[in-house]
């Protein structure tokens, strides 16, 4: 049993190398420098290797994005737990979504925006896709006032994302970020 613990621990391993080099390079030089070839340069395993723990570049790119959906819902909930009422957790977690996608620009766009296999609210969805929407629902709950909560969380989710991508395209005016989120939480929290 021993031996094999240790097999299961080294191909683990191998998995989150792969998978932070590719975090790595696409954050330094965008997705599409990540390729097998390049991959197995960095981390100096052959290919074939690479292809032990991950079918193809696409399942390189969800295992990060499972990775970052773990890494925003600790992020949100933190912001949400900081925070001394309701009002203030719905500002504070808007500000953290925004925050966490600017820091990690490679990481929210294999999240969000490269084609997945990945798909919220199905059945047998990883639980880490929902745990960050679960934050943002915590957050909204508070405020929602008689509102439908799961839709309430929806727009916000949409509006944090439409606001985070925008203004990462620079399709925004710059330094009004702030203020566009002020307004956004402002009528969530329906005042």
């Amino acid at each position: 049993m021993a031996l094999e613990d240790r097999r299961l621990r080294e191909r683990d391993a191998r998995r989150r190398l792969i998978t932070a080099a590719a975090r790595t390079l696409a954050e330094r030089e965008g997705w599409d420098a990540v390729t097998t070839r390049r991959l197995s340069s960095e981390i100096e395993y052959s290919q074939p290797v690479l292809y032990k723990h991950f079918a193809s570049m696409e399942d390189i790119a969800e295992a990060v994005a499972l990775e970052g959906f773990g890494e925003l819902a600790d992020a949100l909930r933190a912001a949400r737990h900081s925070a001394r009422s309701p009002e203030e957790a719905l500002r504070s977690v808007a500000h953290a979504y925004s925050a966490f996608a600017a820091e990690n620009p490679a990481l929210y766009d294999a999240m969000f925006t490269r084609a997945s296999h990945l798909r919220f609210g199905a059945e047998d969805a990883p639980a880490a896709l929902s745990a960050a929407f679960t934050e943002l629902r915590a957050a909204t709950e508070p405020v929602a006032a008689g509102r439908d909560l799961e839709t309430l969380t929806e727009v916000l989710w949409a509006a944090l994302h439409g606001l985070t991508t925008l203004a990462q395209h620079d399709r925004l005016r710059r330094g009004r970020g702030d203020e566009r989120l002020d307004l956004l939480v402002a009528e969530v929290g329906g005042r």
